[in-house]
């Protein structure tokens, strides 16, 4: 899992490793963001490690929160992944996916009853 996170004013979602299935971080993490003026709700989701801050963006930046949770140790904004790299790379991968998918089927096609057709099975 890598870093991510994906902002709209009043609305900030982190994904950090260091978060997924550590209950003691979530408590923390909870425990402090929710200390901080301008803070509404921290909605933490253990098991995809998903940091959820809803926060008054007259209050508080949201630049402010992740530098909260960098000092901590709990994100590393550099590593991060915004959504729209997160969609790229998920349909980078896909696209891959299906390329060879298609290039294997048409080869076991052409291949089929050749010399070559053991190629196939290879493909």
């Amino acid at each position: 899992m890598s870093y991510y996170m994906h902002n709209v004013p009043g609305r900030l979602r982190i994904k950090s490793p260091v978060i997924k299935n550590n209950k003691n971080v979530a408590d923390e993490l909870k425990k402090s963001l929710s200390m901080l003026h301008g803070i509404a709700t921290v909605d933490i989701n253990l098991t995809t490690g998903s940091l959820l801050v809803n926060y008054n963006s007259k209050s508080v930046k949201h630049m402010d929160i992740v530098d909260i949770l960098q000092r901590k140790g709990y994100f590393d904004v550099s590593k991060a992944v915004n959504n729209d790299e997160y969609l790229h790379r998920a349909a980078s991968k896909a696209g891959a996916l299906i390329g060879k998918s298609i290039f294997s089927t048409f080869a076991g096609m052409a291949l089929k009853g050749t010399p070559l057709s053991f190629l196939a099975i290879l493909i």
